[in-house]
């Protein structure tokens, strides 16, 4: 006789594929809203040290900004893959919202990305990198990887947005044209962080591909960062700017050290109950956009 093992209570439910698992802690009702504003900047308008008077801070904006167009896309195209085996409502609901805000994002970043090459800052050369090893996940990752990395890499852009943007005074800093922009953009990211997440869920996406792609993203996103800033520090004649990397390096590590405190954050994905609304940020996002939106959409 087979014996009969007990199911413990709490562990059993339902779960049909191409639905928010059962489990989902994204807010009943919470689809991203597309804003579709109109960034604009003339020659000589901003300080060629935008962020804080300080050359490495506002380059270390500027590498991220490079990548975001191929980057964007790419998840763009990672979850519209699976669009079609969504069933349930709010999901698909919240995919469109999903990819109308990164198609905006993309655009937004094209336009500011081309600002500061004209004012010298080469963010061509960058942006073909990523776009580069975008292209090569497309032909070597499973769709199923290639969403895991877009799951992966929208908690790190969540996080910067919510815990560092945000939260602390990098946006007071910023010149006041150019803050609303990344305003903008962390905003979004808040709103839209856990869609990817929902939909690897909802079609079967594996804990392992998760996990094991957010270990290849912790490696890949800090090196092409890294990388990145060097070369634009570098063409910029600012690698001996020792003021500046003292002043950054305080800023992120030190105090008030906000990627220092970016670490529990990080270290909540690896956790299998992990949801990207484990931290709920709406208050913080709805402050900012009072402060920052009012006047460009």
């Amino acid at each position: 006789m087979n014996a009969i093992v007990p199911i413990k209570p709490g562990k059993l439910r339902k779960r049909v594929l191409g639905t928010i698992d059962t489990l989902s802690k994204t807010p009943k009702g919470m689809i991203p809203q597309i804003r579709r504003p109109k960034f604009t900047f003339a020659e000589g308008d901003v300080p060629r040290y935008w962020w804080d008077n300080n050359p490495i801070k506002t380059l270390l904006l500027a590498a991220m900004s490079s990548g975001f167009p191929p980057g964007e896309r790419f998840f763009i195209d990672s979850v519209r893959h699976f669009e079609s085996q969504i069933t349930d409502p709010e999901l698909k609901k919240a995919i469109k919202g999903f990819i109308g805000q990164e198609a905006h994002h993309s655009r937004e970043h094209d336009m500011l990305n081309g600002y500061l090459q004209e004012q010298g800052v080469d963010l061509a050369r960058l942006e073909n990198e990523v776009l580069g090893f975008m292209n090569w996940m497309r032909k070597n990752l499973s769709p199923e990887r290639q969403l895991a990395h877009t799951v992966a890499v929208e908690h790190f852009t969540a996080m910067m947005a919510e815990e560092f943007l945000l939260k602390f005074d990098a946006l007071e800093e910023m010149d006041p044209r150019m803050a609303p922009v990344w305003a903008w953009h962390a905003i979004e990211e808040s709103e839209h962080k856990a869609v990817a997440f929902d939909v690897f869920k909802a079609v079967g996406g594996s804990e392992f591909t998760r996990i094991t792609e957010m270990m290849l993203v912790s490696v890949l996103f800090p090196l092409f960062t890294s990388i990145h800033l060097y070369q634009l520090v570098r063409d910029d004649g600012q690698l001996g700017n020792w003021k500046a990397w003292r002043e950054t390096l305080n800023y992120m590590w030190g105090k008030p050290g906000v990627f220092r405190k970016l670490l529990p954050a990080y270290a909540r994905f690896f956790k299998p109950s992990f949801h990207p609304w484990d931290h709920d940020a709406r208050d913080l996002v709805e402050k900012a956009k009072q402060r920052w939106l009012g006047d460009v959409l």
